[in-house]
């Protein structure tokens, strides 16, 4: 197959089972050869966390922005020593025999597409959370990543944190007692977006790719860099943007106290209700600056609360997770996790940081030993995810939900159906059905 019929049927979103060539292993003494793609805000911090691992070479940096890319370049060749190609197209690494992973630093509307033809050819997948724009990309994602048998680490960098993994130990020693109650919460300072006219791109911007799968509209600043996760077309609200960390870790969290008496939690909640909206922004946003999500497991309660709007902590924290139990209860935060007894003392305190670093290389050592990596695509990226695209979809429908993991529907709620994936996907970025990964 040459390369542009290669380029020409991955854009089509044709499945490539039969044409992938076999992913080797590379020895231990090899760099493993990634693409970072999508490198202008969390993907540059992506860029500089792989590049400085001693045992990957950063072989493609990835973006539609040529005012973007061309700095990446340089900034890794200076750090690395070491000048990876610069490309607009990540299908072009993609069609390198060489090539090991894809690093994906994209907006949420270009997650699963680039996922699912890395797999399809071969490669492996580090990809920002949450996993895809919504419940079906997530699923198909999955779908792929299990086909071709891929390593998929989901970017919730908690997984590989130390004194994270310190708290869950604690909570599945039993030291709560009788746990029946889980908590997340998001707050954060931000300024409007204002509400400018639409304009023309940025010259050196390929805006028709960016748009990808969404649908084709004039540009605008605001729906563009640094502010697109506030629309539906291309982003899921804070939900979707920092929610997924907090709830990732309160999930996590209710899962092991669950455990720790003897009982499994269910993986998926049996109704997920939503309230909020746009209270304190008079903007262009579209996701909501204040919300309340409750995830009802029957026997068990998770909830998240989010405001953008000021920094008001919950357990001295702007931002976290807590898990409540008859015996004490335990709040996990970014710098440091603390448990307190029944009467609310203090108990227990450690602090450490964000492991990026750890997370990264924790994919990476997987792609060597093909084992599970701790975010995994499959067993926690996604169903983190899904929490959060079953509060949004609460929320946009405005009354309580209910979904089927065995049909992945809301049963007959056809309003809610309807948000279960995009109404159309715009040629030729279209998301292939589960029997065309």
């Amino acid at each position: 197959m040459d390369r542009r019929t290669f380029l020409d049927s991955v854009a089509l979103g044709a499945a490539y089972a039969a044409t992938a060539h076999s992913q080797q292993i590379r020895s231990p003494n090899e760099r493993v050869a990634v693409c970072v793609t999508g490198v202008r805000g969390r993907g540059g911090s992506l860029l500089n966390t792989f590049a400085s691992l001693p045992d990957v070479d950063v072989k493609y940096v990835c973006d539609l922005d040529e005012n973007v890319l061309g700095p990446r370049v340089q900034q890794t060749a200076d750090k690395t020593g070491r000048k990876p190609q610069g490309i607009a197209d990540y299908r072009i690494a993609l069609d390198d025999k060489n090539l090991d992973a894809i690093v994906l630093g994209t907006p949420d509307h270009w997650h699963a597409l680039p996922t699912i033809h890395a797999c399809q050819v071969g490669k492996d997948v580090y990809v920002e959370k949450p996993d895809g724009h919504n419940i079906i990309e997530g699923q198909t994602m999955v779908a792929a990543m299990r086909k071709h048998g891929r390593v998929v680490q989901l970017g919730t960098q908690a997984r590989s944190g130390i004194f994270q993994a310190a708290a869950m130990k604690y909570i599945a020693e039993g030291n709560l007692g009788k746990v029946r109650f889980a908590k997340a919460w998001e707050s954060s300072k931000q300024g409007s977006i204002g509400k400018p006219s639409d304009s023309e791109p940025p010259k050196g911007v390929d805006y028709n790719t960016w748009l990808g799968p969404a649908p084709k509209r004039p540009f605008n600043p605001r729906r563009f860099h640094g502010s697109w996760r506030w629309f539906f077309d291309y982003g899921t609200g804070d939900l979707g943007n920092d929610g997924v960390h907090r709830l990732d870790v309160a999930r996590w969290a209710l899962e092991t106290a669950v455990a720790a008496e003897g009982k499994q939690l269910a993986s998926v909640p049996k109704v997920v209700s939503a309230h909020g909206g746009k209270y304190y922004f008079d903007d262009a946003q579209e996701w909501p600056d204040t919300m309340m999500v409750t995830y009802d497991y029957g026997g068990y309660l998770l909830t998240y609360e989010m405001r953008v709007w000021n920094r008001y902590p919950l357990h001295e924290e702007s931002e976290g997770a807590a898990v409540y139990g008859d015996g004490g209860y335990v709040v996990i935060g970014n710098g440091r996790w603390r448990a307190f007894d029944e009467r609310g003392k203090l108990v227990k305190e450690e602090t450490n940081v964000y492991q990026d670093v750890a997370h990264a290389q924790n994919f990476i050592d997987c792609m060597r030993t093909r084992g599970t990596p701790v975010a995994d695509l499959e067993t926690v990226g996604h169903p983190s995810s899904l929490l959060c695209h079953l509060g949004n979809v609460a929320w946009r429908v405005g009354r309580t939900v209910k979904f089927d993991p065995a049909t992945y529907t809301f049963g007959n709620d056809q309003e809610a159906n309807r948000l279960l994936t995009r109404a159309e996907y715009r040629k030729p970025w279209v998301l292939p059905k589960l029997t065309e990964v």
